[in-house]
């Protein structure tokens, strides 16, 4: 079957919650998704926070993106940063993560991006040899860093 990919609407948002909710079963973050549905339409068609595409084998909906604009420095440009991509298990290995790929890079094409960039977990060697198998690099010297909510108000003080 082939794979359909377009943009997210605001009627898609319980499809995106969804597989928001699969990834981070995935990966064993389950207890970290606090958003609730207000939130995640505000954010996403209301301050336009993020962008998500949706994948689609006939009728069903088999895998999501959710990206956004970052900026680099040193290139002098915006970047498209993927923060999620998830493809329901039975659908993997079908080409549907390069197909969703494929689309990403066209829009950072279309958009002047001078990057593409993403985090993977060191365990998922699955996505870490698909991911080689594209040509991105590991940045290995880099480690991400992160404040949480509570930690941002409390450095914030009173």
């Amino acid at each position: 079957m082939t794979l359909t990919i377009r943009q997210a609407q605001p009627q898609d948002c319980a499809t995106i919650g969804r597989f928001i909710r699969l990834i981070a079963e995935y990966e064993k973050m389950s207890d970290d998704v606090i958003w609730d549905d207000a939130t995640l339409y505000d954010q996403l068609f209301v301050e336009h926070r993020a962008e998500v595409l949706l994948g689609y084998e006939g009728e069903e909906v088999v895998g999501f993106a959710l990206y956004f604009h970052n900026f680099s420095t040193f290139v002098g440009r915006k970047g498209l940063y993927l923060e999620d991509l998830y493809l329901l298990q039975e659908k993997r290995g079908r080409g549907y993560g390069k197909a969703f790929f494929k689309r990403l890079a066209e829009i950072a094409v279309k958009r002047h991006c001078g990057r593409m960039e993403w985090v993977c977990l060191n365990w998922n060697t699955p996505s870490i040899n698909f991911y080689k198998s594209l040509g991105a690099e590991g940045l290995t010297e880099w480690t991400t860093w992160r404040l949480s909510e509570d930690k941002i108000h409390q450095l914030a003080g009173p």
